[in-house]
């Protein structure tokens, strides 16, 4: 379970901004979108929450911050040579952010135990990082590390609940590498509910990376499986009778004869002998049934069944699933379709939540999400992103969201200017 989560310096975000899943006071729509935690003495959380803005506003690098911390946990160790850069950009419009760390800090729930971790990072090395646990309800800070820039040396600290080789793990992490990353690669038991939550628990989906059809093709194998998706299709008023999927072993034919030589030769050498998988709906009419591959139906079905894997498991696991720009190619009302089964129990019954971005303001509406669901980013005359909630404009529960939105009364929206030959 996702708390709350905060970055600082990091491309268009300037000073730290927060975002939480944290619900505020209130009883709307209290059974449906809230939960009550794990963890006693902490607030409910909400299922899901969203996000606005203008184009370029920021939203982007919010959620792109929470992916780049995800990648870095899990890949720092493997991913990273010896004095290879980290893929790192801070604010670039200060001369002084410029050169600082960026910084990054999540609180959540695994396995029963709230944790906060964060560490702060430049290009050359990881300037510092920390993690404090909450076991018995008490802050525990289990270890710490800050680069001295006089002695050029890390400094660290850990606390008598720390279990494990602390010198190994020392002397085997990186400047450009994270400690918890490198602990999971010894072997350190403590630590892996922190590691797991990252690699298991959290899905970041981010404009420009394709999903992987892999996950849904894997349940497709299965009746039980290709049940479970087919219901998620037609749900959404996508009318599919049945799915049928074709393997064939990759014959050099299948490479246009177009391409390039040497890529046609690659391409070749890489797919020798693999097994390609191949979709095909089955759609049933009055005038009898047809069927279409994949690549024949529309935009709008194809992101749906790429989606189906992915949010039927996180759905079933009681995972984090962040989506930017979720309504690109669809419906509005699949949209909100999507976003309601996160809301329904009978469909999230392990609570999993959802963070997306959108422009689709017809989600504005007390009907589907809370005040304090609702997020906007906005920029600043210098080019800095602000990160705020609805909740902090205290609008009546029953308070037109959309109307207010798109009138100026929240920010966040784009400045039109004229245009003229």
């Amino acid at each position: 379970m996702l708390i709350d989560f905060s970055v600082a310096n990091f491309r268009s975000i300037k000073k730290k901004q927060v975002f939480s899943f944290a619900a505020a006071k209130g009883d709307e729509l209290g059974e449906t979108h809230t939960f009550q935690s794990e963890v006693a003495k902490l607030p409910n959380l909400l299922r899901s929450a969203v996000m606005y803005g203008a184009n370029a506003s920021g939203k982007s690098n919010v959620l792109r911050a929470l992916s780049f911390m995800n990648f870095l946990v899990v890949n720092s160790f493997s991913a990273l040579q010896e004095g290879q850069l980290i893929p790192i950009t801070p604010f670039l419009f200060d001369p002084e952010s410029s050169k600082a760390p960026s910084e990054f800090e999540i609180t959540f729930i695994s396995d029963g135990v709230r944790y906060q971790y964060g560490f702060a990072a430049i290009q050359q090395r990881i300037h510092e990082e920390w993690l404090i646990a909450y076991p018995e309800g008490k802050p525990q800070r289990w270890f710490e590390r800050v680069f001295n820039l006089e002695t050029s040396l890390y400094e660290w600290q850990f606390s008598r609940n720390f279990i494990g080789q602390k010198e190994v793990i020392k002397t085997a992490t990186r400047a450009n590498a994270l400690f918890l990353s490198t602990a999971i690669q010894l072997n350190n038991d403590q630590l892996k509910p922190v590691f797991n939550w990252f690699s298991s628990k959290l899905d970041v989906i981010l404009p420009g990376f394709n999903i992987n059809l892999q996950f849904t093709l894997d349940q497709c194998t299965t009746e039980q499986g290709k049940r479970g998706i087919l219901s998620f299709m037609n749900a959404a008023d996508i009318s599919i009778a049945n799915i049928k999927l074709e393997k064939k072993v990759f014959d050099p034919g299948m490479v246009p004869n177009i391409l390039a030589p040497e890529l046609r030769d690659r391409l070749i050498a890489d797919m020798y002998g693999k097994e390609l998988t191949s979709v095909k709906f089955v759609h049933d009419s009055g005038a009898g049934s047809g069927i279409l591959d994949l690549n024949d139906e529309s935009q709008g079905t194809q992101k749906l069944f790429a989606f189906a894997g992915p949010w039927l498991d996180v759905l079933a696991r009681g995972k984090v699933l962040v989506v930017d720009e979720l309504d690109t190619s669809l419906h509005p009302l699949l949209v909100r379709h999507l976003v309601g089964l996160f809301h329904n129990p009978k469909t999230n019954p392990l609570n999993a939540q959802l963070l997306i971005s959108t422009h689709d303001t017809t989600l504005l509406d007390p009907a589907t999400y809370r005040r304090d669901q609702v997020w906007f980013t906005e920029k600043d005359e210098h080019g800095a992103t602000s990160l705020y909630s609805l909740a902090e404009f205290r609008p009546r529960k029953n308070e037109a969201f959309e109307r207010g939105y798109l009138k100026g009364r929240y920010g966040a929206l784009p400045f039109i200017g004229e245009f003229s030959f």
